[in-house]
């Protein structure tokens, strides 16, 4: 997903306002997740977010979703979020965040089983490893 950050997206100081890219996170997220599960989904966790360099109005800002892990009903996506200069295409990281996602029956709006993922480089098996040992540590904090 590419935007650009426009005047209103902006905080005073000229750059994009923290709100805004954490939406742009989740629409992206959410985009993925239902693209996986083929369902309505809805957003269940947000993990923390850490913001490492401004974009400036007039900026373009690239997201990366990727389906880490998926449970029974549940997904992890993990979104990077990148500065991308038009000159060059050269990137810097802005934010990267874990979010889970629901999958939900159309009709009933119950909560519905979602394909498992398949990891087959070295890339999506560690992503795959790792999502699945964080949702452990979510499911471990909730108790």
């Amino acid at each position: 997903m590419t935007e650009i950050v426009f005047p209103n997206d902006a905080n005073p100081l000229g750059n994009a306002m923290g709100g805004r890219v954490m939406h742009w996170i989740d629409i992206c997220a959410a985009v993925c997740a239902g693209r996986h599960a083929r369902t309505p989904v809805v957003t269940a966790n947000v993990d923390n977010i850490d913001f490492h360099v401004p974009v400036p109005v007039g900026g373009t800002v690239v997201l990366l979703a990727s389906v880490n892990f998926a449970g029974r009903t549940s997904m992890e996506i993990g979104v990077k979020v990148w500065q991308e200069d038009r000159a060059t295409g050269d990137r810097k990281h802005v934010a990267s965040a874990y979010l889970t996602f629901v999958s939900l029956d159309p009709v009933s709006k119950a909560p519905r089983a979602v394909p498992p993922v398949l990891a087959e480089t070295d890339e999506e098996k560690r992503r795959y490893e790792q999502g699945k040992a964080r949702r452990a540590q979510r499911l471990a904090a909730r108790k």
